[in-house]
Formats: C-alpha cells, sequence, structure tokens
C-alpha cells in the first residue's frame, strides 16, 4: 500500500491511524486539515481541490520517504482530499508513529508542511460575495 493518497470520498481518520499501530511504537501523531469558513477576511463558503495526480503521487511518497530517513519512526501516512468539500469537511490527514513522541511530533510537522509546499494540489475557494480564487495549499495564490 502506498503512504500517500489522494481521495475523492471522505477520509476516516480511524482507520488510517490503525493502519499506523505497531508494538514497537509508543506514539502516533495525527494531523487533520479541516475546511474553514473564512480566510484572509474573506466568507469562505466551500472549496475545491484539484491535483495533478501522477505527479502528487510521487512527491507525496518521496516526502513520507524523506521523513522516515530523517525521523525515528515506525510508520507514516497521508492522504490528501481532491474534488468539493464542505465547510468542516477533512481536507488532509497525517499520521506519523514512533517509539517516542518527539520523533512522531517533528516527523508529522514535516509531512504537513512539505506536502503543502512541494505537492501539486490546488483549491479553489468559493466566497460568499460570489467570487472564487485558486489557491496552492501553501495558501499562495495561483
Amino acid at each position: 500500500m502506498s503512504a500517500f493518497g489522494l481521495s475523492d470520498t471522505p477520509l476516516d481518520p480511524a482507520a488510517l491511524a490503525r493502519e499506523l499501530a505497531s508494538a514497537s511504537a509508543g506514539a502516533c501523531v495525527n494531523f487533520e486539515g479541516w475546511v474553514r469558513n473564512h480566510n484572509e477576511g474573506k466568507a469562505v463558503l466551500r472549496l475545491g481541490y484539484q491535483a495533478y495526480a501522477p505527479l502528487a503521487l510521487a512527491e507525496g511518497e518521496r516526502i513520507l520517504t524523506e521523513a522516515r530517513e530523517r525521523f525515528a519512526i515506525e510508520g507514516a501516512r497521508c492522504v490528501h482530499r481532491t474534488g468539493e468539500l464542505a465547510i468542516g469537511e477533512l481536507a488532509v490527514w497525517v499520521g506519523v508513529s514512533a517509539a517516542h513522541r518527539d520523533a512522531a511530533f517533528a516527523a508529522c510537522r514535516y509531512v504537513i508542511d512539505e506536502i503543502k509546499r512541494r505537492v501539486p494540489i490546488w483549491k479553489n475557494e468559493f466566497y460568499a460575495d460570489g467570487a472564487s480564487g485558486w489557491l496552492h495549499p501553501d495558501g499562495t495564490p495561483v
């Protein structure tokens, strides 16, 4: 199974976390990114995520491999949604398991920061005023 994935259906955080269970892991750190109802002073109604899947999957795998090499972790997993999402929906999930919490926290932070910086996934924010705007997940306009 790939450690990084894209999904056009809702995510199940509990099932994803179970994939990281290990008898040698004493910690599991998860990050959940949700769709919020505002951005930079604008009311947001919903989001639409699009990804260039071949590159997104390859780069996501590369990031998780880097995390396993840089930090003393047992496992790492990330899934990012695509398609239309409503306010409150889970847009991205990252989980990292490790023997100790320090490594799990550091690796989880590394993974989400690098996913947002490097993976070709864009979001279209739909605003209450009828406008919309494309952003890279790091928040920069496209």
